[in-house]
């Protein structure tokens, strides 16, 4: 391990988490906050406002679908190797308003080669599930720090 590289895990999840912070222009527009980081977790959280309802005055699933777009795209960089989604789903369970805040945590279910699978929960402020993603990841051969991946 160089100087430069976190000494464990969860180190380098935060350093990535650090790098990414005020570098996602859609995440800043929508308010998007990051919470915490661990390897292949992450947990993100976006209030609601006014500007993200849909023609019926609950929250746009384009809003939703952005907040587990973004959780899942710390989770699967966590351990220092560019990761990209390469298919995800959605299912909306219940809506939500303006003056919710919703908070998306997500979790490596698991993988094979280059390949991995990231659940994604979305939860208002009374716990209430309101969508859960499911992100299919692919791992490139390079690296989010310009370092070795952390073995």
């Amino acid at each position: 391990m160089t100087p430069e590289t976190p000494e464990t895990p969860q180190a380098l999840a935060e350093t990535i988490a650090e790098s990414f912070n005020g570098r996602h222009t859609l995440d800043k527009l929508l308010n998007i906050e990051f919470i915490s980081i661990g390897p292949g977790t992450a947990t993100m959280k976006m209030p609601i406002t006014v500007d993200l309802v849909n023609v019926y005055g609950s929250t746009h699933g384009g809003a939703v679908f952005a907040l587990a777009d973004a959780v899942f795209a710390y989770a699967c960089n966590s351990q220092n190797v560019v990761t990209v989604a390469s298919g995800c789903s959605i299912e909306y369970l219940a809506p939500s308003f303006p003056g919710d805040v919703l908070t998306a945590t997500a979790t490596f279910q698991g993988g094979r080669g280059r390949q991995g699978i990231y659940d994604i929960m979305i939860t208002n402020q009374d716990d209430k599930l309101i969508a859960t993603f499911r992100g299919k990841s692919h791992a490139t051969k390079q690296t989010v720090l310009g370092e070795p991946p952390h073995e």
